[in-house]
């Protein structure tokens, strides 16, 4: 849907709204200009809050008083510099509330918790203006098919924010139409996780939405079915979320009517194929539209490679830990589930740029998908040509050699695909959407499924891993260019076989005999994940649904471990001072969930209570 005009309008709209509620007993009539419910009751003023409550779901919104790299959509901070995934990146001063984040030092008065808080909120809201003017329409432009659709986006987009909330707090105030200030309900308490109340409005949106949709970036039936099935997920009723994902699996279709499958990893990535087949729901990110660059994907706006496209800024590089996880068996070509970080792939830590002495890796047996996730020395960086390793590093010794690569544009696209962001980021606002779920997810979801629930098949579930990694395996989606040195002794002038691929891929698929027990089906399952989904802001809220201490099948303590032996190994690299990362404690019964803003505590006059040990 189109958002730059009412990026501009909505939040004004709302406040006028807002206003003209709570004066109605002083005022006779709404004064000349203000967007009352009066003036909004009809088609046209419905859509318009509509489109509002599609617009925040990148995060942002034009003219917002904070930073979009603090509430951005695809959780780069909360979900990957939280976990294994990925460091800060930049200098170790920089962006120190993301520094907190990184460390699990987080407090409650953290910019981007509460700022994040504050935006999903007001996704919440918006959504729930949707729902309170419907009633208000008796001029006959919305007939009762049309509004069941609306009152299920409204709803759907309602758990969608609702959702994200759970992710990052878990103990959050469910805020309905039916919360408003003139009822006095407006202090509302937290007293434990509303995944009841989220699936319910995805069950809602499931039962109202039509399978295809006019405009691409609007939700169906089957965007909504998988989002239920995610909330199941997080909920840990898997017998349900099977049933939802065998009909997503089976039936269903992308708004714009083509069959869920899954394309060339690549394309999930490029701002010129997306809301492909595999696009189950996506924020539409535009540029060039007079937004001044917000509606780019702005929440990335600091994840570009210092030095290379955009030439801004270093953030969110990678982790030694995440390259490791590649490597394969040369056997099978299987991951190498337990053993990945026993050695370090090698890398150009603390190798100058203008050594021509140095050349990638090129017999360590690797799954392809490394180097359409993290951008390395050596290897072909999209169409940027040859990533130079040093140069394109804003801080190795704090962040590392490697660079983000998924939410970069494309070099022979960059005149139509990015703009600038807030007049000062040259082309570091891009139209690549952010995918909230791909059908990837969705099969290894369903094959968790098969594992946990009482009807499930580790046939199936083994079946459902394979489709994914049957896709990394296709030699047609390699990254090509394979560095064999350097003309003239000029590190700037490698010499590529373009015949070749870059790296030494290998990809082999499971049997049912890998499957050995539950431990080990999820172990494979879980790892599957991490690969497929690496640099998403996916890895940190994965770790949390597997741990024991939410109702996980991994144990209690499974997160804490995890991201203990995470800083074990990387903390200690050799050559790496990384000060951010040295001495990081993961506290058990803590860190799992994120701080509720201080100040929110405080308006709410004690009816919202704080997470754990904060």
């Amino acid at each position: 849907m189109k958002k730059s005009i009412y990026k501009i309008i909505i939040p004004g709209t709302l406040a006028l709204l807002s206003v003209s509620y709570s004066c109605k007993n002083y005022l006779d009539k709404a004064p000349t200009g203000v967007l009352n419910s009066a003036v909004l009751a009809n088609k046209a003023g419905v859509e318009g809050l509509l489109i509002g409550a599609y617009s925040l779901l990148d995060g942002v919104y034009q003219g917002q008083p904070v930073d979009a790299w603090e509430t951005s959509v695809d959780n780069w901070s909360f979900g990957g510099i939280a976990s294994d995934d990925a460091y800060k990146g930049s200098n170790p001063t920089d962006q120190p509330y993301a520094a907190e984040i990184m460390t699990h030092t987080t407090s409650s008065v953290n910019e981007y918790v509460l700022n994040k808080w504050k935006n999903l909120y007001n996704g919440i809201q918006r959504a729930n203006d949707v729902l309170r003017e419907l009633p208000m329409v008796t001029d006959g432009s919305i007939d009762a098919t049309y509004k069941a659709q609306l009152i299920g986006e409204a709803r759907f987009l309602r758990g969608v924010y609702e959702l994200e909330a759970s992710k990052i707090w878990r103990n959050i105030p469910y805020v309905d139409e039916t919360i408003t200030y003139d009822a006095g309900n407006f202090n509302v308490g937290n007293p434990g996780p509303i995944w009841d109340k989220i699936e319910a409005d995805f069950a809602a949106a499931v039962a109202s939405l039509p399978t295809k949709q006019a405009q691409i970036g609007r939700v169906n039936k089957y965007a909504a079915e998988a989002y239920l099935a995610k909330a199941y997920m997080f909920d840990h009723k898997y017998d349900l979320a099977r049933t939802a994902l065998t009909d997503v699996i089976t039936n269903g279709i992308t708004s714009g009517g083509a069959k869920y499958a899954l394309e060339p990893f690549a394309n999930n990535f490029n701002p010129s194929t997306k809301n492909g087949p595999e696009a189950v729901f996506s924020v539409q990110m535009t540029v060039l539209d007079n937004a001044n660059g917000y509606n780019g994907n702005s929440g990335d706006v600091l994840n570009y490679p210092s030095g290379g496209p955009a030439a801004c800024c270093g953030f969110y590089q990678p982790s030694f830990s995440l390259v490791n996880s590649y490597k394969v068996d040369a056997v099978r070509g299987l991951p190498l589930l337990d053993t990945y970080n026993n050695s370090d792939l090698k890398n150009d830590q603390g190798v100058l740029a203008t050594d021509v002495t140095w050349l990638p890796d090129s017999t360590t047996p690797l799954d392809p998908r490394l180097d359409w996730t993290v951008g390395r020395r050596g290897i072909p960086y999209l169409d940027w040509g040859i990533h130079p390793g040093a140069s394109w590093a804003r801080d190795q010794a704090d962040g590392g050699p490697f660079s983000p690569i998924k939410n970069v544009y494309y070099k022979a696209q960059q005149g139509t695909t990015s703009d600038t962001y807030n007049g000062w980021a040259a082309n570091q606002a891009n139209s690549n959407n952010y995918n909230l779920i791909r059908f990837a997810d969705v099969l290894l979801w369903a094959a968790e499924c098969e594992i946990e629930s009482t009807a499930g098949s580790v046939a199936q579930a083994v079946t459902y891993v394979n489709l994914v990694r049957a896709r990394a395996a296709d030699p047609t989606g390699w990254v090509k260019g394979r560095v064999t040195g350097y003309t003239g002794g000029d590190a700037t002038k490698p010499i590529v076989d373009n015949t070749l691929p870059a790296a030494n891929y290998k990809v082999g698929l499971y049997s049912a005999a890998d499957f050995t027990s539950k431990d080990q089906s999820r172990k494979i399952i879980w790892f599957e994940r991490k690969l497929e989904l690496a640099m998403e802001g996916h890895r940190f809220f994965d770790l949390q649904r597997y741990d024991g201490l939410y109702g996980g099948p991994g144990g209690a303590g499974y997160m804490k471990n995890i991201l203990t032996n995470y800083v074990a190994h990387d903390a200690n690299i050799t050559g790496f001072a990384n000060p951010t990362l040295k001495g990081v404690t993961f506290t058990q019964g803590k860190n799992e969930l994120y701080p509720i803003p201080q100040t929110q505590i405080d308006v709410e006059r004690g009816a919202l209570k704080q997470n754990p040990s904060y």
